[in-house]
């Protein structure tokens, strides 16, 4: 497997694959030209690198800054070594008076394993900043945190100011200061993963809404099938089943982009359904609370009727609906009650009836009857056809106290 990495040098193009050759794309010469490794670049001169594991081109004077590379005179990568261009130049790499490329050797850590601009550096242990100093050696070090872990070269990314990445076994953030991010999924996670495949592992933004997006393989698989969401303005996490191998939340376009193992780009966040392939399919939807319960478990609860508070704008179908369930417990550890209802119903659709007119007032379904009894309750709602759309709100349960056992 080949990890890329890919930076603009003006208009045109820096990239390169992990232990291999750096190209570059010269778009003066169109869309069917190739790009060619840089050595081969006339006035490239002796030192410029043959081999390396990171690149990508700096704002401040565009340099090309190359990490895990050759150091001058040698063929052999290191990978704890950054070197860098003299500014506005991916042929000049030879330090000297008359210019400002050099190279800067890492103490901690084994290998460099990915790079952001501000610039962070991550290696299999530490987190480093790299700042442009303005004279000789033009670009120094600071060590931002040690005994940390990063799972990729592309499990990092930046969302309102802040970084964010995947550990080998937790999540981390860096707003000024290193520490680790709060999961309420980590045990989920990280029980479930193929670290034998995390360099397949990478992260995305869904500015639209808050969130920050991370695609892995679980622990019986070699291909990406899961992802995890932080929402972080809400502080809040979900997860779910989805391959993909690429994608790109850019202010370029109306929607997040991404790439399928069928080979295709798709738009998310577009439409109500699952349009990946050539048959349109609905996208499941649901939401379940965790587990509560009556007077601190003490009560048995009956619960008789739900109230829904549900709102279904933005459906395309012409009759929306979700179904409600509630999933009763005997008590805790105990499994759900077999069956769920007592004589009646443990789960009902709710069903879009009209928006009205005069007063613009969405109408659905009223009221559910239910015969449900336990100590404990989960609450559900589950979406599964087309053109479907809902938000919850603050649904209501009519529960009184049903004895002790």
């Amino acid at each position: 497997m080949r990890l890329w990495s890919q930076s603009n040098f003006g208009e045109d193009l820096i990239f390169g694959f992990r232990n291999g050759p750096i190209y570059y794309w010269d778009a003066s010469l169109g869309i069917g030209s190739r790009g060619v490794d840089i050595t081969t670049l006339a006035g490239a001169d002796p030192d410029t690198p043959t081999i390396h594991n990171l690149a990508f081109v700096t704002d401040t004077s565009r340099f090309v800054m190359v990490f895990g590379v050759n150091d001058y005179g040698s063929a052999l990568i290191n990978p704890m070594l950054i070197r860098w261009s003299a500014a506005e130049s991916v042929t000049d790499w030879t330090p000297a008076a008359t210019n400002q490329a050099g190279s800067l050797q890492l103490s901690h850590g084994s290998q460099i394993i990915g790079a952001l601009q501000e610039i962070l550096v991550w290696t299999d242990s530490t987190l480093y900043s790299i700042q442009f100093l303005g004279n000789e050696p033009w670009w120094g070090s600071q060590l931002l945190a040690d005994n940390i872990s990063i799972a990729s070269q592309n499990a990092m990314a930046v969302a309102s100011g802040v970084t964010y990445w995947m550990g080998v076994d937790k999540f981390y953030k860096y707003d000024g200061r290193t520490a680790t991010l709060r999961c309420d999924l980590r045990q989920y996670i990280f029980s479930d993963i193929n670290l034998s495949q995390s360099a397949q592992i990478f992260a995305g933004t869904n500015e639209g809404f808050n969130e920050v997006w991370w695609f892995y393989c679980s622990a019986a698989s070699t291909a990406i099938d899961r992802y995890a969401v932080y929402n972080y303005a809400e502080d809040i996490w979900y997860y779910g089943s989805m391959g993909r191998t690429a994608w790109l939340d850019s202010g370029l376009r109306d929607y997040p982009m991404a790439a399928t193992y069928s080979n295709n780009l798709v738009y998310h966040e577009y439409g109500l359904d699952d349009a990946t392939t050539s048959t349109t399919l609905p996208i499941e939807a649901y939401i379940a609370s965790s587990e509560f319960d009556i007077d601190d478990g003490n009560q048995v609860g009956f619960v008789w009727r739900m109230l829904p508070d549900i709102t279904f704008r933005g459906s395309d179908a012409a009759y929306p609906s979700v179904t409600m369930y509630l999933r009763p417990m005997q008590n805790s550890g105990s499994g759900f009650n077999t069956p769920e209802s007592v004589g009646g119903s443990a789960s009902y659709p709710v069903t879009e009836i009209g928006t009205g007119t005069a007063y613009n007032i969405e109408t659905f379904t009223g009221q559910i009857n239910t015969r449900v009894r336990g100590r404990q309750l989960v609450m559900e709602v589950r979406s599964t056809g087309l053109g479907v759309q809902w938000q919850l709100g603050s649904p209501r349960l009519d529960i009184r106290p049903d004895g002790r056992r």
